[in-house]
């Protein structure tokens, strides 16, 4: 069955994302940009087009696996370079 909303949408509701874009245009007349008036990094980055979502979901992973890598890198360097101490 089918999600019950008081918007009335043209599509489906299978993901958060067409809810939230039905919402916008419906309650508060907010109208997604037209492909050409996204311009620079708002073109590929955005949440009116799939791909601009997609991009946004790719650049989070990205940054999380790079600062989890940094942390480990980090971390094995602090390991290797510890001295064990000298016990008398």
């Amino acid at each position: 069955m089918m999600p019950v909303t008081p918007v009335k949408t043209r599509i489906p509701l299978t993901s958060f994302g067409h809810l939230i874009t039905e919402v916008k245009r419906q309650l508060f007349g907010i109208e997604p940009p037209a492909s050409a008036e996204l311009t620079g990094w708002r073109k590929y980055f955005n949440s009116y087009t799939i791909q601009g979502r997609r991009n946004c979901v790719l650049a989070s992973y990205g940054l999380l696996a790079g600062v989890a890598a940094a942390y480990l890198m980090h971390k094995r360097n602090k390991k290797e370079n510890q001295t064990p101490s000298p016990t008398a």
